[in-house]
């Protein structure tokens, strides 16, 4: 059972709601805040003068190998010298090196020699993915850590991390600043204690679904608190903090106990334990309670984390379940391709092809355990049904390997496999055409898992629990509840963590940076295109309209192989929107030629035919526009474009192509709206409602004096639909800070750092 406080309300010794502010003995609420775990750790990470606008240096930086490319590039181009603070370049995502030739490997070894050179740590692929390295070595109670990934959670390790664009580490490599307005903090009090047979991921699953929809927690800090925190083991915790991130919260932060001190003293890092609690009296602008006992098997059927179900609902209701999902594919694959899973009822039971437990979600030891506990003495069976297991890192599958739970996995017909993301982000594991996936990982995306659909592939992925997965795997493919399965007797081993695994191979250079060694680049590691400052008069051209609820960056910039060209920032710009519309890049490019011709000190009415009775009816009413004071460029419309990934290439792919700005009703997250900031991207905000639109794809817009407008710190731009006259609109820019007017100014952040 999970409930939404209406308003905010005081914890009182760490035990006790209280939403009655006279109980609280005269303890103002401003004063209660302050009390929060959440506000202590930004109170110390905060260089500002105030509490209100913080401006926070972390003290570690993590990526992998889709982003650290263009991060290192970006701050290479920006003056980097050496890196101030650790920064960790793991290899989890791109490690097929098999896909798109020599590329990836050559992006590993571009990683390894800016280890050597700027100081850095190097974890080699198949090690460990990014998320459970630095919950083993990074993570500290009381730290921060900032990664160029989504998922960049330790909330339940005592540490606040936060996941952003490539940009945002550029920032902190330069020794800037994360500058952001002093988040909300909300209250998750868990009560209670699990049932046998519920893991981490149903209770992950449950929070999702109860505050995704309505933004309960968006851009604000969870603060797991409450009894039923010390019922769960280390493991458990850090199950459900990762996904905190599909809530689309900002961070998370835990209270820490015994439990997660002995994590500590197990990795050998006991020192970096610290208690933390809320004080006597601590306010949180909302609450969420959550009575783990009453917490079932889940299910997030496709094509969100959100869209959440008990397993028992998906059986007892089955056919109007997947006629729910066919109802929402319409939207989701703009009818694309057939799309049906009646198909997937087999003597009034769910069929599924695939399970996958894998990542930063599902790989955890105490998971892949239970795993096996349910799998031991019965098999997968010889059908389509297949299951694979990807331990989250090395020293975890070494473990698995001593105790004899990949020996019962395997002897059940389940492939294990080494640390990878790829089952997460569509780069491996790809299920066949219209087939069902159910995985613990972090997201079921449509386009995620490897579908084209515009070569009319497409297939479909559910979320649950590792335990749940592994019922259904021993039931030959029919939808179980782990909690249906009562036989079983999970053994809970304890885990040993060795440390020599990663002395052994993972380049640490201890903070020494050897400024002789040389970077090796690959043929396709390019630098970034030359970028221009934002002119006093924009023309755009609508070259995109998209009105699903919410836009993820996955269909902004496909995952899966395209990852392979990120460090290539002009031919991933070739796949931008390619699997939700693929005629984007097209029209992109062919309004792309006006500004460039701008660049070249020509006229662009000569390359761009169509734009001359554009700027005729414009220079009727402006007729100084266009002498040295004019850009002519493209955006996007989207209702709530950014979900997920923090991936940096969803704005910069758009940048490159000649992208000036979006127009969106909101923005799903602050990442995504900070990447195309960085990226020198206006992030503008209409209030029109998205079915009756003033303008369309294909239009353009003209916005008179946007350079003023932006210098002079307006909120409200005035813009015009361009048709037989000028028709007048009003575009938003919502709060910028100073910085972020200034790297719009200068049209990107590698501009403004070049001063």
């Amino acid at each position: 059972m999970i409930k939404l406080y209406d308003k905010g309300a005081f914890l009182v010794n760490g035990t006790e709601l209280v939403e009655d502010a006279n109980i609280c003995q005269g303890i103002t609420k401003e004063e209660a805040a302050k009390q929060t775990i959440a506000y202590n750790i930004l109170k110390d990470h905060n260089t500002a003068s105030d509490m209100e606008h913080l401006k926070i240096k972390f003290d570690k930086l993590t990526s992998h190998d889709i982003t650290f490319v263009g991060i290192i590039q970006t701050a290479r181009a920006s003056g980097l010298e050496k890196f101030p603070i650790p920064y960790v370049l793991t290899n989890c995502h791109n490690s097929l090196c098999a896909v798109g030739g020599t590329i990836n490997e050559d992006d590993h070894m571009f990683g390894l020699t800016c280890a050597k050179k700027y100081g850095g740590v190097y974890v080699p692929p198949h090690q460990a993915v990014i998320h459970q390295f630095a919950r083993e070595m990074l993570a500290g109670g009381g730290k921060m850590i900032l990664g160029s990934d989504s998922h960049t959670r330790y909330g339940a390790l005592g540490t606040m991390a936060m996941g952003e664009g490539g940009p945002e580490l550029v920032k902190q490599l330069l020794n800037k600043t994360y500058d952001i307005k002093m988040p909300g903090v909300v209250a998750i009090y868990l009560d209670g204690e699990p049932s046998i047979g519920v893991g981490p991921q149903d209770v992950a699953l449950a929070l999702i679904g109860a505050t995704f929809a309505n933004g309960y927690v968006n851009n604000k800090v969870m603060e797991f608190v409450g009894p039923g925190v010390s019922k769960l083991s280390a493991d458990f915790r850090i199950g459900i903090d990762v996904m905190t991130t599909e809530t689309t919260c900002l961070s998370s932060i835990w209270r820490t106990d015994e439990t997660i001190r002995e994590f500590y003293e197990t990795h050998g890092r006991v020192e970096e334990y610290k208690e933390l609690n809320p004080g006597a009296v601590a306010y949180y602008d909302g609450v969420v309670y959550v009575d783990l006992s009453k917490i079932k098997p889940m299910i997030a059927m496709p094509f969100h984390p959100s869209n959440t179900y008990t397993i028992d609902e998906v059986n007892a209701n089955l056919k109007d379940i997947l006629h729910d999902v066919e109802q929402r594919a319409l939207v989701s694959l703009d009818g694309a391709v057939e799309y049906s899973l009646q198909d997937k009822i087999r003597d009034g039971k769910l069929y599924v092809e695939q399970g996958i437990i894998a990542g930063c979600a599902g790989g955890g030891f105490e998971n892949i355990c239970a795993a096996a506990d349910i799998m031991r003495g019965k098999n997968i069976g010889s059908d389509a049904f297949t299951l694979s297991v990807y331990p989250a890192s090395t020293p975890v599958y070494m473990e698995l390997v001593r105790n004899g739970a990949v020996a019962d996995l395997m002897a059940a017909g389940t492939v294990v496999k080494t640390a990878f993301c790829g089952p997460c982000f569509g780069a491996g594991d790809t299920p066949a055409n219209n087939a069902f996936s159910i995985r613990h990982s972090t997201r079921n995306f449509p386009n995620r898992e490897g579908s084209k659909l515009q070569s009319g592939q497409i297939s479909s992925v559910a979320l649950m629990d590792a335990r749940s997965i592994a019922a259904t795997a021993a039931n030959k493919g029919y939808l179980t509840s782990a909690a249906d399965v009562m036989d079983i007797q999970y053994k809970v081993p304890k885990y040993h963590f060795d440390a020599s695994i990663y002395a052994n191979r993972v380049f640490d250079s201890k903070g020494v940076a050897d400024p002789d060694v040389e970077i090796q680049f690959g043929p396709n590691i390019k630098d970034w295109p030359a970028m221009s400052a934002l002119p006093q008069n924009l023309v755009l051209k609508v070259v995109s309209e998209i009105h699903d609820p919410v836009t993820t960056t996955d269909e902004l910039i496909p995952s899966g192989e395209t990852s392979s060209y990120r460090s290539n920032p002009l031919g991933l710009a070739e796949f931008a929107l390619s699997r939700k519309d693929p005629a984007y890049v097209g029209r992109a490019k062919e309004v792309q030629k006006a500004q460039k011709a701008i660049e070249a000190n020509t006229c662009p009415l000569e390359v761009l035919d169509e734009l001359k009775p554009v700027m005729a009816v414009i220079r009727g009413q402006y007729p100084e526009v266009g002498e040295g004071n004019l850009g002519v460029g493209s955006t996007i419309f989207a209702v709530k474009p950014g979900d997920g990934s923090a991936r940096e290439q969803a704005a910069s792919c758009q940048k490159v192509l000649g992208g000036w700005a979006n127009i969106a009703n909101e923005y799903a997250t602050k990442r995504y709206r900070s990447n195309l900031i960085n990226w020198g991207m206006l992030p503008f905000i209409t209030e029109e409602d998205h079915t009756a639109l003033s303008f369309k794809n294909g239009d353009y817009i003209f916005i008179p004096n946007v350079r003023k407008a932006v210098e002079e710190k307006r909120d409200i731009v005035k813009a015009y639909v361009v048709a037989d006259e000028l028709k007048e609109i009003e575009l938003k820019l919502g709060d910028l800070t100073d910085n972020e007017r200034e790297i719009i100014l200068k049209g990107c952040l590698i501009n403004y750092y070049k001063g």
